[in-house]
């Protein structure tokens, strides 16, 4: 198989057939072997009905199901197991992105021989949005702003779904989000494994059927905690250099009472200063052994791909001896 696309489905009973339809009429043009892989993530409507009569009407169709709504992360984790394809892409069922640009995402990793993972970015040079509300679209762009300095590269669109993949990246990544946050995660996790990001200038539009599942609250928190996780210095360096500027500002407050006289034994304000400057250290200390605890993760995701390749390996070698012991 040489692609696979992934598409989560949560209550999309509206844009089941038309999506389907779409990314088919895309891949029309696509010389290789394909395969649509929609995942219903417990819908309650009549998604999973839907997609269960187009899977047989079209061989090229492959559902993925469970009852309970797990969220988008698990969705895409269920639908990477289930690829078959050496590059896979993943789209949302809403298509804010058209389907066109799969190609777009494809051409790259063919082209790309040192691309590992392509994505399609509107916030790039050449990328526009189109349709998105004013106070949604300003909050995603204000995400991704705040994720560039967190991110070790620079990334315009940290957190779209419509992204193209080697296989092996994905096989040599052990993910564990349910959510949105996902997103993120494989970023982090690709690029600390040494895997080389490409992004590709495309048009979001905003939806036009069906209800957003968009949580201001929960995305805002996931990326800030993902933000001070990847780049501790962020949170700690500033907080510690703030505090520390303070205390020396206290202090210089002090001498100067000091020394034209106005300073009387015993004021708290000589203590404060202390334990300002003192907290200011202790938490830039922190921010150097949250580094240290980066650096150390990335070892252990190294550590990680290669027992998962050797894991593959091994894997195949005893499907090699199965399928020689049959024919003999």
């Amino acid at each position: 198989m040489d692609l696979s696309i992934v598409i989560p489905m949560f209550n999309e009973a509206e844009n089941v057939e038309s999506t389907l339809k779409r990314v088919g009429e895309a891949l029309a043009s696509f010389e290789g072997t394909y395969e649509i892989i929609a995942v219903n993530d417990g819908s309650i409507d009549y998604t999973l009905e839907t997609l269960k009569r187009i899977e047989s009407q079209n061989e090229k169709i492959k559902v993925v199901s469970y009852s309970k709504n797990m969220g988008r992360g698990m969705a895409l984790r269920k639908g990477f197991q289930e690829s078959k394809g050496e590059m896979v892409v993943s789209i949302d069922a809403d298509l804010s992105y058209d389907p066109q640009y799969i190609l777009d995402l494809v051409h790259a990793l063919k082209t790309g021989q040192d691309t590992d993972l392509v994505l399609a970015s509107p916030y790039m040079p050449g990328g526009s949005v189109q349709g998105v509300p004013k106070l949604r679209l300003w909050i995603s762009k204000l995400g991704n702003k705040i994720l560039q300095f967190a991110l070790p590269n620079r990334i315009y669109t940290s957190t779209g779904i419509f992204r193209g993949y080697r296989k092996r990246v994905l096989d040599s990544i052990e993910l564990e989000s349910d959510g949105k946050e996902i997103h993120l995660e494989i970023l982090s996790k690709a690029m600390a494994l040494g895997y080389r990001v490409k992004e590709v200038p495309t048009i979001l539009k905003g939806r036009k059927k069906g209800r957003s599942k968009f949580k201001f609250k929960k995305t805002a928190a996931s990326h800030l905690v993902f933000s001070v996780f990847e780049k501790p210095m962020i949170i700690f360096g500033f907080l510690g250099l703030l505090t520390l500027g303070i205390g020396f500002l206290v202090g210089i407050y002090i001498a100067y009472l000091r020394f034209s006289g106005g300073l009387t034994p015993g004021r708290p304000l000589i203590t404060f200063a202390i334990l300002l400057i003192l907290g200011g250290i202790q938490i830039l200390s922190f921010g150097f052994i949250a580094i240290q605890i980066v650096s150390l993760r990335r070892e252990i995701l190294r550590i990680q791909k290669e027992n998962l390749e050797l894991r593959k390996e091994i894997v195949n070698k005893g499907n090699a001896k199965g399928r020689g012991a049959t024919r003999g």
